[in-house]
């Protein structure tokens, strides 16, 4: 996708520097982008805040579980003799699947 904006970006600025005479419509079929994202574009060149790395890239996301409630549920689970679904339903704050995770990571170390 970065390729795809790269390339808009530099007929972008071919056009600004008046290096070329496509139109803005030209530029939005090459690239296959829409033309409202293209004004979009010029905006962010003229305003020198242009990005082509995705604004959430190496960003923790924000439903991830903490370390700290992870290592919880690694020390409750390894006190207990139940199995995992009797587990999490004890546990309840979380999805089976999260425990479950969490869990085989657990037995993989092992």
């Amino acid at each position: 996708m970065s390729e795809k904006k790269e390339l808009a970006v530099n007929l972008m600025k071919k056009k600004l520097n008046n290096e070329s005479y496509l139109s803005y419509l030209e530029i939005a079929e090459i690239t296959g982008y829409h033309p409202k994202y293209i004004c979009k574009l010029k905006k962010e060149i003229l305003n020198a805040t242009i990005s082509l790395e995705h604004g959430n890239k190496n960003k923790k996301p924000s439903n991830t579980i903490s370390d700290q409630e992870r290592e919880y549920i690694i020390k409750l689970y390894s006190k207990s003799n139940a199995s995992i679904r009797r587990f999490c339903k004890f546990y309840s704050r979380r999805s089976y699947s999260c425990i479950y995770n969490i869990v085989k990571d657990i037995k993989k170390d092992k």
